[in-house]
């Protein structure tokens, strides 16, 4: 029988996550394991017995920040307004690509990670669903256009110059209302199929 991990194993674990997420957010992923050793306060060996390459701690980081969204989404599921419940959704997930971008993980991520994605494509669609089926979504936009929305918020403001950190909230608010059924015109194209950008 397996034996659970232990305690000081989940908490180092942990804490090498949040050190790696901000070292990788301040100086980019050619931050060293050194400092992320010496910001998580554990030695370089603690970070290679969790994970034996940098890859596979940048896989871990994505995989703990979809599994956290996909629990997010699961949770306002049956928020009584599923249109604040979608908005609180897209703003989590804007604030966290705000903090850490991990669309440079697009396209090598493995098989557990391209999992945990389908599953929060499925949460998005079925919170798009519920929004739509109570009007306060345009009747036209599908979940795959909510997931390429996710990462406009924070790619629009990637190019301009010493951007307040929270000019994103603005974007998110004109994306928001664009997706509301009030003044909407029929869209020029068919929806997309199924897509799978970056997530953050």
């Amino acid at each position: 029988m397996t034996r659970p991990p232990r305690a000081d194993a989940v908490r180092n674990r942990a804490l090498l996550l949040a050190a790696a997420a901000a070292e990788f957010a301040e100086r980019g992923f050619e931050a060293s394991v050194a400092d992320i050793a010496r910001r998580a306060g554990v030695g370089k060996g603690t970070v290679f017995r969790h994970f034996p390459t940098k890859d596979d701690l940048v896989a871990a980081i994505a995989l703990d920040r979809i599994t956290r969204l996909t629990a997010l989404g699961e949770r306002l599921a049956d928020a009584a307004d599923p249109g604040a419940a979608l908005l609180e959704f897209l703003a989590t997930a804007a604030r966290e690509r705000q903090q850490l971008d991990l669309s440079a993980l697009q396209g090598q991520e493995g098989a557990e990670v391209a999992a945990a994605r389908d599953g929060l494509f499925r949460v998005i669609d079925a919170l798009v669903g519920r929004a739509r089926a109570h009007g306060v979504v345009r009747a036209d936009v599908t979940g795959t256009d909510v997931v390429l929305l996710m990462c406009a918020p924070n790619d629009v403001v990637r190019y301009l110059p010493d951007a307040p950190p929270d000019l994103w909230q603005r974007y998110l608010a004109i994306i928001f209302d664009g997706l509301r059924p009030e003044g909407a015109h029929p869209l020029p194209q068919p929806p997309p199929g199924h897509a799978t950008p970056a997530t953050r």
